[in-house]
């Protein structure tokens, strides 16, 4: 096989054998049980934060290595993938939310969350989905009515990622409701607030390790120090960081494809059926083939957002490109593999079994294939 395209330096490379040092010593051990359990060990933050592992683009003065290359971020997203560690919220954690106080923080704001965030000691989440609310922000009834020095907020959030462990919750909401997007804002919403309660940690498909949390508010006082950004400017500041979101789920995504591509080739090999290894057989070697075809491109593409995000260039209609297009392959590839495995394929021991669960839900979060869609056809003047 070809070797895989690669934008990565020898300092990327280092950086994942750091990466998969900790993964193999902190992880893979007691991640079954984290599955079992419905979250991952919250110690595990903290280690990863001093290894290194998180927030790797904020700044020195903040606690952080203040490093802007996503490839970073990309290493790190293979390496979870070749270990199975679904559970992990890192990468929401870094490449998703973190992002938002670095870039709309006041400077109070910053120095009050960013070291606690890069040392693992505070987690993150981001809530943005209702259970009447999707995809659709105009639709969010969460509201923040004005009280002078603080907001009273009210209302119920669902599907939150690192919602139980979380410390820190960027709710956002809507405090003009008069306005359409120019009526939502982000507040920062902290542990221990009042009236501020998590609900059950919900119990999914796949990514079993994840905490997934539907989250309520009642009557909370956020005070107006915890508003991120400007008043009314939420669904702008939103958009502008949408795009990172939809590249870090497609790095996410090429490193499942290549990893289930590696699962499948191995079990051809060594799985025989009629005297000979089933990847002797001509259906299996062609769609073999094709994965190794399909993986290629879908390296190429992501490798080529990377290096433009890096470089500030990524639009809104390339990252929903990426973001599609890499998360159907990987849903596809992970039908394909089970069904080359067979029968061992449906057994949760094997980890294609695994690969197939956790992979249903990318093509959903981060907006859904649909959405993707939407966005480029508008950008297509269509």
């Amino acid at each position: 096989m070809p070797d895989r395209p690669t934008i990565l330096e020898q300092e990327h490379e280092d950086f994942r054998r750091t990466a998969r040092a900790f993964l193999e010593r902190e992880v893979v051990p007691h991640h079954e049980q984290w599955e079992k359990d419905g979250q991952v060990d919250r110690a595990v933050w903290t280690k990863a934060g001093d290894a290194g592992l998180l927030c790797f683009d904020v700044e020195e003065e903040y606690g952080g290595p203040g490093i802007r290359d996503f490839r970073y971020n990309m290493v790190l997203a293979e390496e979870i993938s070749k270990v199975g560690a679904s559970g992990l919220g890192f990468p929401v954690h870094s490449d998703i939310i973190v992002p938002y106080i670095s870039q709309l923080g006041t400077e109070e704001q910053k120095k009050r969350w960013l070291p606690g965030l890069v040392s693992g000691e505070l987690i993150s989440a981001i809530a943005m989905t209702e259970p009447g609310a999707g995809s659709d922000l105009q639709g969010i009834k969460t509201s923040a009515v004005d009280q002078g020095d603080h907001f009273l907020l009210n209302g119920s959030k669902t599907f939150i990622s690192n919602g139980i462990l979380a410390d820190l919750v960027i709710v956002v909401a809507r405090t003009d409701p008069d306005a359409k997007h120019q009526g939502i804002s982000l507040l920062v919403v902290e542990r221990g607030m009042a009236g501020f309660e998590r609900g059950r940690n919900l119990d999914k498909m796949g990514l079993k390790a994840q905490d997934t949390a539907e989250l309520f508010f009642d009557n909370v006082v956020v005070p107006k120090e915890n508003v991120l950004g400007d008043e009314g400017a939420g669904f702008i500041n939103l958009m502008v960081n949408l795009p990172q979101e939809r590249i870090s789920i497609a790095a996410i995504a090429i490193a499942a494809i290549e990893h289930i591509l590696d699962l499948c080739l191995d079990y051809a090999k060594e799985r025989e059926a009629f005297g000979k290894p089933i990847g002797k057989f001509q259906h299996n070697r062609f769609l073999l083939a094709e994965m190794a075809t399909e993986a290629h491109i879908a390296r190429l593409f992501v490798n080529d957002c990377v290096l433009k995000l890096n470089a500030g260039q990524v639009d809104t209609s390339l990252a929903s490109m990426a973001k599609w297009w890499t998360t159907e392959l990987q849903k596809k590839f992970a039908d394909q593999g089970v069904q080359l495995h067979g029968g061992y394929g449906y057994m949760n021991e094997y980890p294609i079994s695994k690969a197939y669960v956790d992979s249903r839900i990318q093509t959903i979060y981060g907006g859904t294939t649909e959405i993707q869609k939407e966005i480029i056809g508008r950008g297509l003047g269509i």
